[in-house]
Formats: C-alpha cells, sequence, structure tokens
C-alpha cells in the first residue's frame, strides 16, 4: 500500500508542485479539510484511509495556528485507522527558542517537539536552528540537508567561484553545498575591535574576481549577510549571492538584502517573494 500524504495549510503553498510529483514517489496524496471557525477555533478533517501517513505542515507566521493544526491532524489520523504517522515541518517554529536565559523560562522547542510526539513516530525538520534539540523528539527525528536543491539552483550562477558561512558555526553548512559544486569553502571570522564594532574578514580565501556565495539557515534582519556582502565587494568579488534555508524576514528586510547582493534566494520552507528554491522533492523522498 503507497505511503499516504496530507498536506496541511502551512503546506498550501507547495500543493500543486506536490500533486504533480507524488506519484513519481509512488505516493498517493489524500484530501483534508481545514478551516477556522468564527471563534478563531481550528477544524480539520481527513478524507482518505490508509496505515501510514506523511503529514507537510510548515510552522511559519501564524505559528501557533499550524501547530494546533498539525496536532488535530494526528488525532484525526489516528481517529481514522492511521498506525505510523510521519510529520514533515519543513519550518519548525521555537526552534531558537533552544535554552534557558533567565530563570523562570521554558525550552520552547523542547515543549514544541513534546507536543508533535504525542501524535507522531518520526519528526523530520529541515536544517534545524540547534539539530541537537531532536534528542527531545523521543520517536525518530532527522534533520534534512537542503543543500543538494541549494546547489542545483547555483550550480550554473558561481562558475570557479566559492562558498562562504557568515559565520564558523555555520561552516559545516556551507561546506556541504561546496563539496556538492566542487568548490573551495570558507567562513568569515568576526573580531571586536571596540566595544561598538565587529570586523568581519573571510578566512584564507581570495574572493577578488570570483563569485562568492554565501549560506545560512535563518535570514531575519539581514544585517550580517549585508555586512558580508559589502565587505566581499570591497575586496574585490564579482558578485555576491546570498541564501538561506529559511526567509524569516523582517519588515523590509527583503529589499534592504536584495539591494546589497547580486541576488538572494531562500527556500519554500516558508512562502516569501524570493522563495525560489523547492524542497518538494526532498519532502517526498523520506
Amino acid at each position: 500500500m503507497k505511503v499516504r500524504i496530507v498536506l496541511g495549510s502551512g503546506a498550501s503553498h507547495m500543493a500543486e508542485e506536490i500533486k504533480n510529483k507524488v506519484e513519481k514517489f509512488d505516493k498517493l496524496l489524500i484530501e483534508s479539510e481545514v478551516k477556522t471557525f468564527p471563534d478563531g477555533e481550528k477544524y480539520v478533517r481527513v478524507l482518505g484511509d490508509g496505515k501510514e501517513v506523511l503529514v507537510v505542515q510548515s510552522m511559519f507566521r501564524p505559528q501557533n495556528e499550524h501547530l494546533v493544526e498539525l496536532l488535530l491532524l494526528g488525532d484525526a489520523l489516528r481517529e481514522k485507522g492511521f498506525k505510523h504517522l510521519k510529520a514533515v515541518v519543513p519550518y519548525l517554529a521555537y526552534s531558537r527558542q533552544d535554552r534557558v536565559t533567565k530563570e523562570g523560562e521554558p525550552i520552547s522547542v523542547r515543549a514544541i517537539m513534546k507536543a508533535i510526539s504525542l501524535y507522531y513516530d518520526e519528526l523530520y525538520v529541515f536544517d534545524l536552528h540547534n539539530p541537537k534539540t531532536l534528542e527531545y523528539f523521543p520517536g525518530k527525528a532527522l534533520n534534512v540537508s537542503p543543500a543538494k536543491a541549494i546547489a542545483n539552483y547555483f550550480k550554473d550562477k558561481l562558475g570557479e567561484g566559492l562558498v562562504l558561512a557568515p559565520d564558523r558555526g555555520a561552516l559545516e553548512r556551507a561546506k556541504t553545498v561546496a563539496n556538492i559544486l566542487g568548490l573551495e569553502f570558507s567562513y568569515f571570522e568576526k573580531k571586536r575591535i571596540s566595544p561598538t564594532e565587529i570586523q568581519m574578514r573571510p578566512v584564507e580565501v581570495d574572493v577578488e574576481e570570483k563569485n562568492v556565495l554565501i549560506v545560512d539557515d535563518i535570514i531575519s534582519t539581514g544585517g550580517t549577510m549585508i555586512k558580508a556582502a559589502n565587505i566581499l565587494k570591497g575586496m574585490g568579488a564579482s558578485k555576491v549571492f546570498v541564501v538561506a534555508t529559511h526567509g524569516v524576514f523582517a519588515e523590509g528586510a527583503i529589499e534592504r538584502v536584495s539591494k546589497a547582493v547580486d541576488e538572494l534566494a531562500v527556500t519554500n520552507s516558508i512562502p516569501t517573494p524570493v522563495s525560489k528554491i523547492s524542497l518538494v522533492e526532498d519532502i517526498l523522498s523520506l
């Protein structure tokens, strides 16, 4: 029996592409009904049967609604007799709230994962902010890399360029993309030169007359990317491209970053005007 796929409203922006490709991956898309009552409560209904199901639900704004919907879908599927549930959450809300910084705070990502585990046997997320937090999910959990999709999008744009991480902590992500493309990679080193000023500089690479791709997991305000792009252009880089898995853009960030670089692109884990890289084939292969 084919694995069934259910799409939550957090995956509605992927629905058409998933419908077009689902047979290629030997899966079957089943219909679900999702609506909001006048008082704001969510209503879901699953219109299909089976034993194993993949529920796709990204948790961008409104995050709380998407979370509740994922839980209600899980309950509905259990009620219908589905035995094995997989949650595919391209963007996991609360993932950056992964530690206690003040007494009395929760570890919010832990609470979210425990809630999901009430119904789902497996959890798949893309480019999680802190992959170690998957330990909070008691079942099988996997942090899926979008590196192949990113590399495929940029392979004809970079030439003999190089790939950079905005800091050392993001180096592994840049390395993975660079290895797929067969390119050199490095990272920006940050050095505080005064109480109010931090110097950034790429480590042990020559960027002059080269195309450069900066890779990160999340872009919010875009300030780091803008500063990095300006530094690279000041060092003689030909073109600067910026990519991130999750476009959590603050107001005006897309415009600000786009003006500073030759191209800004993110995946469609969150629907934005610059969501140019599709995760659908990665999702359907799970």
